[in-house]
């Protein structure tokens, strides 16, 4: 993804691809609503949401280099482009956004979508329909008469892609038929249905095709103890079949993401080049103050730290990063790996499976929680992405898929009730620095665990105890930007240097 965040640039590109899906043609016209009581109406132009919807609706990817450029390619495109607040009825999600569009062809649609954190989205509401489309499957919706619903859910079905039968609703004399399916629709199936009113979506993220193998902690664990497995390899075989896919071709996945983390971190340690709204560059300097000896401290951890500002100097210069989960976290992971290749020797496969385990860990806070500051602070952010590399440093150690889940849970414990307070609403105070904090921590919270400690608390149930302390939190605490550090004089004060409207890291596309 282009930081600098997952839930607002990249859940915000997402949901303009699949709304371009759904209209069946490129938009002339887009008009994007936000409640103003949510996340969105307060930051999504410092967080860039405005240029992806451009993109999205244009049809980009969003490695693209014009991204910075987006609205105003789309504006001399003939793209008119509407950003508002208004009060959204029985909106569910801080990130609940109201979506009008026209086509040139005189086709209109109307969607109602949710960015559900670490770039997840889904489309709850279509043309007036209640639906879910999740982006990870080839979604299609049908509307026809009543009693027609068998009829077309076998249409839907008859070529064996379905994902699972095709679930109808009705209201006022009319049926929808939705269906998730592996394949698009044939061309014999779509030529029964002319004349209907017919939705189709692209995937935007790989289809799941299989079975997860596990949803918490607990069976994570079990999995592993029974076959003898690390928690990276477990992960290896959760990917291979939730995505129906190959183990080889999962491993060249992780290692083109870890390639993507990689280069974020070289580039950020890069003196210029960064073009932030409020700090200034950092992470090259403390690196090289590291290493000729001018730290109190330094070492590993130190190290480690630097090189998570650096991918986050990326991140909120709108370069290419590798969301870890989140964009808001996007520099602890590699902070961690990077300095696992470089100084540890660390393979390409032994940090690809170091990475999977990390991963793993992340599906279980998925599950059981969410990955969106917006719903439960930093600590799902920042926190979690510490967790998950506290599990990655006991993969690379070769420690087992237990001390892995414990390095993780003492993680986790140690960023509990951690706010979402990001300074006049730009993914840069304090979060460069918590990522820093989090990729040390993660190096010493998995040592704490290798050398012997026995974390009380399981894993589970400390994604559980995290999960209720952030739904406790007052709005203004959860990526607001009305409270915290955001609220203090300082923080009112600052000036931007620059405003990151354009990409200046030179990432192809």
């Amino acid at each position: 993804m282009r930081g600098p965040s997952s839930s607002h640039t990249a859940g915000a590109f997402h949901i303009a691809l699949l709304a371009r899906s759904l209209l069946g043609a490129a938009p002339t016209r887009a008009a994007v609503w936000f409640d103003p009581s949510g996340s969105y109406g307060a930051c999504y132009r410092q967080q860039g949401a405005d240029l992806a919807f451009a993109a999205g609706l244009m049809g980009w990817t969003m490695a693209d280099e014009r991204f910075g450029d987006a609205l105003r390619i789309a504006a001399d495109a003939g793209l008119a482009l509407e950003f508002g607040l208004r009060t959204l009825p029985e909106a569910d999600h801080p990130n609940t956004m109201d979506i009008e569009l026209s086509g040139a062809d005189g086709r209109t649609l109307s969607l109602r979508a949710n960015s559900v954190g670490g770039g997840a989205v889904e489309i709850v509401r279509l043309a007036g329909w209640r639906v879910r489309f999740t982006g990870d499957a080839h979604e299609i919706a049908v509307e026809t008469a009543p009693g027609r619903e068998a009829a077309i859910a076998e249409l839907l079905s008859r070529d064996g892609a379905a994902l699972r039968q095709p679930e109808s609703q009705a209201r006022a004399g009319r049926a929808l038929v939705a269906a998730r399916r592996r394949a698009p629709l044939p061309p014999d199936a779509a030529a029964a249905m002319e004349g209907l009113a017919v939705w189709t979506t692209q995937p935007v993220f790989f289809v799941r095709v299989g079975p997860p193998l596990f949803a918490s902690a607990a069976e994570m664990l079990e999995r592993a103890m029974e076959r003898g497995d690390s928690l990276g390899h477990v992960a290896l075989d959760y990917e291979a079949e939730l995505l129906g896919i190959s183990r080889d071709a999962v491993l060249a996945e992780v290692a083109r993401r870890l390639d993507v983390m990689g280069r974020a971190v070289q580039r950020g340690l890069a003196p210029s080049g960064h073009a932030m709204q409020f700090l200034e560059p950092s992470a090259g300097a403390i690196f090289a103050a590291e290493a000729a000896g001018r730290l109190v401290g330094g070492g590993i951890h130190t190290r480690a730290a630097a090189r998570a500002l650096a991918a986050m100097q990326v991140n909120s210069s709108m370069g290419v990063v590798c969301a870890a989960p989140t964009g808001g976290s996007a520099g602890t992971l590699p902070g961690v790996l990077v300095t696992l290749i470089e100084e540890k020797g660390l393979s390409r496969e032994a940090a690809s499976l170091a990475f999977l385990a990390a991963g793993a860990v992340g599906v279980v806070v998925a599950n059981r929680a969410t990955f969106a500051a917006e719903v439960a602070g930093c600590q799902v952010e920042i926190g979690a992405a510490g967790a998950m590399a506290a599990a990655a440093v006991v993969e690379a150690a070769g420690g087992t898929a237990q001390q892995a889940a414990d390095a993780a849970a003492v993680a986790f414990q140690n960023a509990m009730g951690s706010v979402c307070d990001l300074v006049q609403g730009a993914v840069e105070i304090p979060c460069h620095t918590r990522n820093a904090a989090a990729a040390a921590t993660a190096l010493l919270c998995a040592d704490l665990v290798l050398g012997g400690y026995r974390n009380p608390i399981p894993l589970d149930e400390t994604i559980d105890a995290v999960y209720a302390v952030g739904r406790m939190l007052p709005p203004e605490l959860r990526c607001t930007a009305l409270g915290g550090l955001a609220a203090t004089p300082s923080a009112h004060a600052l000036k931007p240097r620059a405003a990151p409207r354009r990409n200046t890291d030179g990432d192809p596309a």
